[in-house]
């Protein structure tokens, strides 16, 4: 069987695209890392260095050549784009942690439904007011609405927890609390993603459809959780090579199976990485291929998804500012005052409220999956995909230089709860 191949100058014409995108991204990413900001916003701002917002807009032809030099460029640069996304779930998905603080279970409840449904049913009544600026090419009102709505409420898992390390406060209560929260409330909006993404593929909302496949997504997470409990105690061991080749064959495999039933490789690669855990986990073998996994990925594949997701931007066409700053404060607003008023049966103090309110608007990797699978599906325009990117990263930039001066002004202000 032969197969199609790519000529030589094309390789090397890939590879110099490579080479700019992960330089700029790495360089962008250690300066905001140098300013105490989330280094995704230094990746994404050194892909639109590159991009229609920089680069590209100076000298079209020269940027062209580079990463328009042959007609299949853009489909071998959406493979790494690709990769990127589905090991950054992958990871997401073994790092997902089941575990609720009975001490915090009220606060966690309440902050729960106050930066998540709250939020979502607040965004309502702005569906129509941006729908035709922010729908996309599918022309799907019921999957733009859900990712509307879903844009306004998302959390950040890693970036939150990059902020609590550096900060040295993880495994505080506070931490624990805003953690579990943002585990819960991913898992539900991935779902909800994943049920935009079918609904959008299929053209149509079917009840009896869209109830199938929010039930075997909700379905296989939780069995793999009821099987955890039983094998938790199990140690597999298993060499670090065999770890690397099963756990790969069963992302690719897997993620393609899935797909066939309706199920978004968002979250089929989600799914896997939790199964990986759940088998595997216990061993220190595996936890130990894991974070080297980690390094190798947030080294390679991960800048070069979030440069390509800023080389998409583009601030100066198909973009208008005031409905990017509407959109933020609505967002911003809705997560804000949600968790807030959420607060009030808890008990505690404005502080601690004020504290839950501003980080639970930090919205980091989650929220640029969002806008790129969504785009990605015509779910959403142009515009809005770079309207979600901007409210991730000026959200998360918020978030993180408001909890550094919380600390400042009280160093054991995360250690309580009240």
């Amino acid at each position: 069987m032969g197969l199609a191949t790519l000529g030589q100058t094309e390789i090397i014409m890939t590879f110099i695209a490579l080479a700019l995108l992960l330089g700029s991204a790495f360089l962008f990413g250690t300066l905001i890392e140098k300013i105490k900001g989330p280094r995704v916003v230094g990746e994404i701002l050194g892909g639109m260095l590159i991009g229609g917002s920089g680069l590209f807009l100076l000298a079209p032809d020269f940027m062209g050549s580079i990463f328009n030099s042959y007609p299949e460029e853009g489909k071998v640069l959406n493979v790494f784009y690709q990769l990127g996304l589905i090991f950054l779930m992958f990871l997401s998905g073994f790092s997902t942690k089941i575990e609720v603080d009975r001490k915090n279970s009220k606060i966690i409840t309440l902050v729960f439904l106050g930066a998540t449904v709250l939020p979502m049913l607040g965004s309502i009544p702005f569906f129509n007011m941006f729908q035709e600026y922010f729908i996309g090419d599918t022309g799907n009102v019921f999957s733009y609405r859900l990712v509307f709505a879903i844009g306004v409420a998302i959390t950040s898992i890693p970036v939150i927890s990059k902020i609590f390390f550096d900060m040295g406060v993880m495994n505080t209560r506070f931490s624990n609390a805003v953690l579990t929260v943002s585990t819960f409330q991913d898992l539900l909006l991935w779902i909800l993603l994943n049920m935009a993404t079918r609904v959008a593929d299929s053209g149509k909302l079917s009840f009896t459809d869209t109830l199938a496949v929010s039930a075997a997504t909700i379905g296989m997470f939780a069995l793999a959780t009821f099987v955890s409990r039983f094998i938790k105690d199990i140690k597999i061991k298993l060499p670090t090579n065999v770890f690397f080749t099963l756990s790969f064959i069963a992302l690719l495999l897997v993620s393609g199976l899935l797909y066939m039933i309706g199920i978004n490789i968002m979250y089929s690669a989600f799914l896997v990485g939790y199964i990986v855990k759940t088998l595997f986990g216990t061993a220190e073998e595996a936890k130990e291929g894991i974070r080297y996994l980690e390094h190798f990925v947030f080294s390679f594949f991960v800048p070069i998804y979030f440069a390509l997701v800023g080389i998409q931007l583009n601030v100066f066409h198909n973009f208008s500012v005031l409905r990017f700053l509407a959109f933020f404060g609505i967002a911003f607003g809705l997560e804000f005052i949600g968790t807030w008023l959420f607060l009030i049966p808890g008990k505690v103090s404005n502080s601690t409220k004020l504290n839950f309110a501003v980080t639970m608007n930090a919205r980091g990797g989650p929220g640029i999956v969002l806008a790129t699978v969504a785009y990605g599906s015509g779910i959403i325009s142009i515009e809005f995909f770079t309207v979600l990117i901007l409210t991730t990263m000026l959200s998360s930039m918020i978030a993180g230089y408001y909890l550094r001066l919380r600390q400042r002004q009280d160093s054991s202000i995360f250690d309580k709860l009240e």
